[in-house]
């Protein structure tokens, strides 16, 4: 008997230590543990998620889309409702096309109720990974980035990052108005992970559209001639500027390597890049039409003035000579552009006088950006009279020793079409400016008219002459600067062409750019070609009539 009731004894003691730990239990969960449990429960059965705003449609001036946003599908979990994440990671991932351990992972963190396992997937693909119906695997529907005309003009007009945020061109210049505003929504889920209850907080605001002046049929055209370059002479890179000089509408900019914004991980850094406002070169020759727009404009010298001019030309320690053998020549203003004469080009900028040709040439917009609404836009370098050296001014009076881009150049060159006014280049439909007068009319026409025998019989680039039209335009062939071990790179050039028409009544300046390119590298052999091609397709589709 007593042996019974020391069991029963130990029974009730062991009954009344549970109870006590039961109660402890309880009174924790009700006072000290109820935050972290409501936590918990919180995170299991509500998220509060990001309601991505549709970008605003970018457009060529015809209405041809050049990006848009589609519906896509994003795939989250809440791992504390996976029970078996290498079973639900062997479902999901053919279908997001990840890696199963990487899913694992993913799915493995039990500190958190919500995760991203895949963002922007397919719908087709979306209503598979529905299908599964994988409890704690919830899918919601985002827009997503496109570009239906894939490469085309893909530097110009940019790419987004995984949020929408733009991150180059066009899309990052103007992230702000095609953004729109993110919303939010609070999502309640029951146990199983099913939603029972969905408030929009915040509603997501669109973006504006936006329309650019770029012409998508004549873009595909100099992309293809600048491939057609790419094929010949091999070049690290090419830009084609296409613009209309009477009001600074860009029509077309291109560049070599092309790269695909559906794609742009994939790309090479540098490609990325837009040439046309980020590469600053040494322009060479075709810069002499402002040595002699300045000169012209200050009254030194006239188109007919003529100058006694030797084979070399020595300016303090740099002798200037011809890209051609010649002995002693007596040669006209329009002589020296037409024949692009380095010791003529030179002796015109020593007759201006440092303090004349910085004020001329930084008046045609060289030495600072040229305010077009892209990003990364270089201003260029341009010394300044007190930084020359004894040889600078004789430099620059040939394109050497200065730094400028193709978008300078192209705009400068519009402004020598547009009698005498330079517009600021822009891309967006409903830019425009009035225009500023950098040359008097009169001089405009007469380099216009001397720039014409570059294309004439005994020119350097008659080659890229078109029937029915007059061309005005200039070759330049430039030595690339060697940064490491200064002076010039052995066998590296740039390559240039900028022209205009009809050269009377200018209404398209074209400017073709190559750079390094490979066995033949001379402006007149390489990118006047191109030039020609990119005129002959541009003047009659554009209906502008022969003069």
């Amino acid at each position: 008997m007593r042996l019974v009731n020391r069991r029963i004894g130990l029974l009730f003691a062991i009954f009344l230590l549970l109870l006590g730990a039961a109660t402890a239990r309880a009174t924790w969960l009700g006072t000290l543990g109820s935050g972290h449990l409501d936590e918990r429960a919180a995170t299991q059965q509500t998220q509060d998620l990001d309601v991505f705003a549709r970008r605003g449609t970018i457009t060529d001036r015809h209405g041809v889309e050049l990006a848009v946003s589609d519906d896509s599908v994003t795939v989250a979990a809440n791992p504390m409702q996976i029970d078996n994440p290498p079973a639900v990671a062997a479902k999901l991932a053919p279908l997001l096309g990840e890696t199963e351990s990487d899913l694992v992972e993913l799915m493995s963190d039990r500190t958190t109720g919500f995760v991203y396992l895949k963002r922007k997937i397919d719908p087709d693909d979306g209503a598979k990974v529905d299908k599964l119906g994988i409890d704690g695997i919830t899918t919601t529907v985002e827009p997503r980035r496109t570009y239906p005309q894939g490469a085309l003009a893909g530097q110009l007009i940019g790419a987004v990052g995984t949020d929408n945020e733009g991150l180059t061109g066009i899309e990052q210049h103007f992230d702000e108005q095609l953004h729109g505003e993110d919303g939010s929504r609070h999502l309640v889920s029951d146990a199983l992970g099913e939603a029972v209850q969905i408030v929009e907080t915040k509603r997501a605001e669109p973006g504006e559209d936006m329309q650019l002046t770029i012409d998508a049929a004549l873009q595909e055209r100099v992309e293809a001639v600048m491939e057609d370059v790419a094929a010949t002479v091999n070049p690290k890179g090419a830009t084609a500027v296409v613009m209309d000089p009477r009001n600074g509408e860009i029509l077309s900019l291109a560049n070599y390597p092309r790269v695909d914004p559906n794609d742009i991980g994939n790309a090479e850094e540098d490609a990325r890049e837009n040439r046309a406002v980020t590469t600053a070169y040494e322009p060479g020759s075709t810069f002499k039409a402002f040595t002699v727009a300045s000169a012209i404009e200050a009254g030194r010298i006239t188109p007919e003035t003529r100058f006694d001019l030797p084979p070399e030309l020595q300016v303090a320690d740099r002798t200037i000579g011809e890209a051609h053998d010649r002995g002693w020549a007596n040669l006209s203003t329009a002589d020296i552009l037409a024949q692009s004469s380095n010791v003529g080009a030179a002796t015109i900028g020593l007759k201006l006088g440092s303090e004349a040709f910085d004020r001329w040439i930084r008046r045609f917009g060289f030495g600072s950006t040229t305010g077009v609404t892209l990003s990364g836009e270089s201003p260029g370098i341009v010394l300044r009279p007190r930084e020359y050296s004894g040889s600078s001014l004789g430099n620059m009076s040939i394109g050497q020793g200065i730094a400028v881009t193709p978008l300078q150049m192209a705009a400068a060159y519009s402004a020598l079409a547009n009698g005498g006014v330079l517009h600021q280049p822009h891309v967006v439909m409903g830019e425009h400016d009035d225009g500023k007068r950098v040359i008097s009319e009169r001089t405009s026409r007469q380099v216009a008219t001397m720039l014409e025998g570059v294309l004439a019989a005994g020119g350097t680039a008659s080659e890229a002459a078109i029937d029915g039209y007059t061309i005005a335009g200039k070759t330049g062939t430039a030595e690339k600067p060697d940064l490491v071990n200064g002076g010039y790179a052995e066998g590296k050039y740039f390559a240039s062409f900028l022209g205009f028409a009809p050269a009377k009544n200018p209404q398209l300046m074209v400017a073709v750019m190559v750079d390094e390119p490979q066995g033949i590298y001379y402006g007149g052999e390489v990118a006047a070609p191109a030039f020609e091609k990119i005129m002959e397709f541009a003047l009659p589709y554009l209906r502008i009539p022969p003069d």
